[in-house]
């Protein structure tokens, strides 16, 4: 009888004629019902239209993206199968129809069918003819069941024709039929013929890593054990199923072995002597490999072999004797491998680059053997590499020493700053990396520099040549240890090189010291907290039981770090921009420096800020390159001709900016004094400095100089009404220094920064603001009225309306100041003024500049007060800089410490690092607001700024969307809402929407 086997319901995707495939709508957005796609209903209806079909006969087949399969398919409109394949999808149909043709032809052998059918239609069909007589001649002859021809992977359970199933288990379960024969066999060789030990391959397909195993079917120790856990899983299966005679496919490849070949290599002592000599080994390391050899010899089994099975090419196994049996040498051998391309060695009782004796083991063997492997090794594994690596003739290398002079560092050290610089923000991987460096080992042990040629005159490098092998690597957890560096010298000019390299996840100093990548940020934002760096590491000294270099020569370490890092110092704010039109100014007061000789006579107030810096910079390096008791070239010394402050690249009018503080040598006769020095400044001069200065000054004034030091300043203000007293503490006093003076804009973010030599005056201020490319509008600080009196003197009308006062000194208006009366508007701070004026602020156009102050009690600066501007009132303060100040306190103690230049490079670094910091709250801030489909940028002022192109288009495009209502209200035109149907009959050629305010 004829049975019934097409019985399948259609799928979505399969389309008869006539039928029209719609998009439905679910949360506001069209969805295609072919796939997981999503969008506006126009946009679907051409992603459908695009949809990869198959027409067959009355049906459309279209490709499915449905969860049915992970990857996209066809369905057969005959049966369940999902083929990915569009030709062998067409072929699957042509089989179904030439099925149903021979059917047709049974039930039907007067003719072909007139008119086609569905597949469920069929399937009726054949139903009323179920009850066909068995004994029917078409019957006997016709096989018309496909299940006969269909048979179930027993591995998979998957449904295939039987002639399919050779092929489909050598593609897909070709482990399952490994079955070892003559033509199908491991490589393997004989290890140890006396104990029946061998080396097989361990796979049929991949590199071929060799594997030991056991037969031994004579004497009384009778054993067959293969060392790969699922085989000996494999072989308990069959020993408790009663299959005794079960062998995998390791052991059964002994069959094909060949007879032992491999001549047994005998150690010598002396080659290990040789070894010792050439640094290979130490004498503690010799001593054990001896024991293992004694060992060896005992039990009577070679030591080493070199096998000839297992690939790649490129990698040499050795056999290495282990009498101890353990998780990795459970028949008492081990493979230890040697790459010769990566030059690295693999042994499973450890980590890759660490040393263990089965290392040391084969390498004494290629040594015996394979001797040229030993000649210009990239990176031994030892403990103790050779000291020069140098192959071919030794005096075509210059034996430079090292470190090596000032000229050449000099050199290196400018090398470094243009080529070895870090990125200022690492990547998080790397990061991760570091963090976790020495708790997983992935730390390297030898440092090589990766440069080849010379940078300078391009010729070849010599061989590396050892530094140290007692390098440590300082990490958050602890130190790793027995770090080797190695340089390498240009046999043409002598510049030297050596590791400096960030990728590995650390930052080399010294070549003795170095520090993870991940603990250099610890120290970063340690100090940005107040914890100084000191305090770290006595808690990971305390913590991780370890010793670490001493403090100030991991301090060196970090400041040498910072200054590879490429930082670019910008000091700007994202909403003031590169030059604010409203800034405060304060000072902050601190003793530190010494007071410097005069400056030259030709010396004419410039200093180039690049070239200073840049000095600064160098010296931080240098620290690593200059032995500790040598004197550093490279110090930056104190002087009035070569100290510079720092303004930001797109703030400062040119490299050349102004320090003019050697004018201050003029006083105190007072001809040169802007503002006088009255006796409360005296006292806080007094109070920076020293106890032992303070107790000097006491005796040169012949007041008693014991006591506290708020005791002995006591005493000299009692006797400052003495004017012979008085001149005597202002002349010694008012070169006092360490104050350092900052510019910031209303947000708290640092624009310049100087550190002055002596007591901090109006000078220090206007210095910076005319050094700016761009003088600010409105200038606050606590002495507005002498700032404005010495910026005149020095440029007559930079505060030349009312000197930078709001209104003119009139005692009417002091009148209505006074009283509270009056109020100035400066509208131009909110909206730039149009036209700009002449000279104008590029933020506000008007070239007025005022100096006003938050607090004043003289009746003439009364009209310098912030209240007086509704504009500036509760937006401008003084309060932010004195949080900064507050924040630069808590790490004062440490910065009173260090010497100038280091003051000058940490303190800069710390306030980048501050600005850097609130610059990107705000932007987060910002982000908040702003939708997501709008990018944020900067403008050319250096402020954030919304770019709103993409709003413009993406409005554009749902207006000139025709499958929308043409009575929806979509723009505005002066007063007059628009529909979009009223929109889209106004645009005039060209389109042009810039007359349409679009509503959202």
């Amino acid at each position: 009888m004829i049975k019934q086997f097409y019985t399948v319901s259609r799928h979505i995707s399969v389309l008869a004629d006539g039928d029209i495939p719609t998009a439905k709508k679910f949360s506001g957005l069209f969805h295609c019902p072919y796939c997981k796609y999503k969008g506006a209903k126009y946009i679907i209806d051409y992603h459908i239209k695009g949809h990869s079909s198959v027409k067959h006969r009355e049906f459309t087949v279209i490709k499915c993206g449905l969860s049915c399969r992970s990857v996209s398919h066809f369905h057969c409109c005959y049966c369940a199968a999902t083929i990915v394949n569009r030709s062998q999808f067409v072929k699957h149909l042509a089989f179904h129809q030439e099925q149903e043709h021979a059917v047709a032809d049974v039930e039907h052998p007067e003719g072909p069918m007139k008119h086609p059918v569905t597949p469920i239609e069929h399937a009726q069909v054949l139903g009323k003819y179920s009850e066909i007589p068995h004994t029917s001649p078409a019957c006997h002859t016709i096989q018309l069941n496909p299940s006969k021809f269909l048979i179930t992977c027993p591995h998979c359970r998957v449904k295939l024709y039987k002639k399919n199933f050779k092929t489909h288990c050598k593609r897909k379960h070709t482990f399952h039929f490994e079955t070892v024969s003559k033509d199908r066999f491991l490589n393997c060789e004989c290890v140890d013929a006396t104990n029946g030990v061998f080396a097989v391959e361990e796979s049929f397909c991949g590199s071929g890593t060799p594997i030991h195993v056991v037969k031994n079917s004579r004497g009384a120790t009778q054993k067959v054990m293969c060392e790969v856990e699922q085989c000996r899983l494999n072989s308990d299966l069959a020993l408790r199923s009663g299959m005794l005679l079960y062998e995998c496919h390791h052991i059964g490849s002994l069959f094909y072995c060949p007879c032992p070949h491999n001549q047994i290599v005998t150690l010598t002592e002396g080659t290990l002597e040789t070894m010792v000599e050439n640094k290979w080994f130490g004498e503690e390391s010799k001593a054990s490999l001896l024991r293992c050899q004694q060992k060896a010899d005992a039990e009577g089994v070679p030591l080493s072999v070199q096998l000839t099975v297992g690939g790649p090419p490129s990698h040499i196994h050795i056999s290495v004797y282990e009498p101890i049996i353990t998780y990795y040498s459970r028949l008492g051998r081990v493979i230890v491998s040697y790459d010769t391309q990566e030059n690295s060695w693999h042994c499973p009782c450890c980590v890759e680059r660490q040393p263990c004796k089965h290392k040391g083991v084969a390498k004494w063997h290629l040594f015996a053997t394979k001797r040229e492997l030993f000649q210009k090794a990239r990176c031994p594994e030892t403990t103790n590499p050779p000291r020069n690596a140098t192959a071919g003739n030794p005096s075509e290398c210059k034996e430079d020493a090292y470190p090596p002079d000032d000229k050449t560092i000099g050199r290196m050290l400018n090398y470094l700053l243009t080529n070895k610089t870090l990125p200022a923000e690492l990547p998080q991987a790397l990061i991760e990396l570091s963090r976790e460096g020495k708790t997983q080992d992935s730390f390297p042990k030898h440092l090589i520099p990766k440069e080849t040629n010379c940078a300078e005159c391009e010729y070849t490098l010599s061989d590396q040549q050892l530094v140290t092998s007692e390098g440590k690597i300082l990490t958050s957890t602890g130190a790793v240890e027995g770090i080797s560096t190695y340089r390498r010298s240009c046999l043409n000019c002598g510049l030297m090189y050596r590791y400096q390299e960030w990728e590995d996840g650390f930052h080399n100093f010294d070549d003795h010291i170095l520090l993870s990548l991940h603990l250099c940020l610890i120290f970063r934002n340690a100090l940005q907290t107040g914890v100084e760096i000191s305090k770290i590491i006595q808690i990971i000294e305390a913590t991780e039981g370890v010793s670490f270099p001493p403090e100030e020569r991991v301090l060196q370490a970090y400041l040498h770090f910072e200054a590879l890092s490429n930082h670019d110092y910008t000091y700007s704010c994202v909403s003031c921009g590169y030059s604010p039109a409203v800034v405060v100014m304060d000072v902050h007061k601190n003793g530190v420096f010494d007071v410097p000789g005069d400056a030259p006579e030709d010396y004419d107030g410039r200093v180039d800020i690049v070239t200073f810096w840049g000095a600064v910079a160098t010296e931080m390096i240098s620290h690593g390159f200059i032995a500790s008791g040598r004197k550093n070239p490279f110090v930056v010394p104190l002087s009035y001709h070569h100290w510079s402050p720092w303004i930001g690249s797109h703030t400062r009018r040119s490299n050349l900016v102004l320090n003019t503080e050697f004018e201050k040598n003029k006083l105190p006769g007072g001809s040169e004094e802007d503002e006088p020095v009255d006796e409360e400044r005296l006292t806080d001069a007094l109070g920076n400095l020293k106890v032992e200065e303070v107790r000097t000054l006491c005796e040169q004034c012949g007041v008693d100089n014991h006591g506290s030091k708020m005791e002995l300043v006591v005493r000299l203000w009692k006797k400052m009404s003495n004017r012979a007293i008085y001149n005597k503490l202002l002349e010694k006093v008012w070169g006092a220094s360490g104050n350092w003076a900052v510019i910031t804009c209303p947000c708290g973010i640092v624009y310049s920064l100087k550190f002055n030599l002596r007591t901090e005056s109006p000078r220090d201020f206007v210095d910076l603001l005319l050094s700016w490319k761009h003088f600010p509008n409105v200038t606050v600080c606590d002495y507005a009225g002498a700032l404005a009196l010495h910026a005149n003197r020095r440029q007559p009308g930079i505060f030349g309306l009312f000197q930078g006062r709001l209104l003119d000194p009139t005692p009417q208006n002091i009148k209505q100041v006074s009283d509270g009366s009056v109020h100035v508007n400066l509208p131009w701070l909110k909206s730039p003024k149009m036209p700009s004026d002449t000279a104008g602020h590029p933020l506000t156009g008007c070239s007025q500049h005022l100096s006003l102050s938050g607090t004043s009690e003289a009746q003439m600066d009364l009209l310098r007060q912030l209240e007086l501007v509704p504009e500036l009132v509760g937006s401008v303060s003084s309060r932010r800089v004195e949080q900064l100040f507050l924040w630069v306190r808590e790490k004062n103690n440490s910065l009173k410490t260090m010497t100038p230049s280091t003051h000058l490079f940490l303190q800069r670094n710390l306030l980048h690092h501050h600005n850097m910091e609130k610059n990107k709250s705000a932007v987060e801030r910002y982000s908040e607001i702003v939708p997501a489909d709008v990018e944020m940028q900067w403008d050319d002022h250096g402020r954030l700024v919304l770019d709103l192109f993409f709003v413009f288009h993406q409005l554009q495009s749902q207006i000139l969307d025709e499958t929308e209502s043409p009575a929806e209200h979509v723009a505005v035109a002066g007063n007059t809402k628009l529909t979009r149907s009223g929109v889209l009959s106004q645009l005039p050629a060209g389109n042009p929407f810039k007359q349409f305010c679009f509503c959202q």
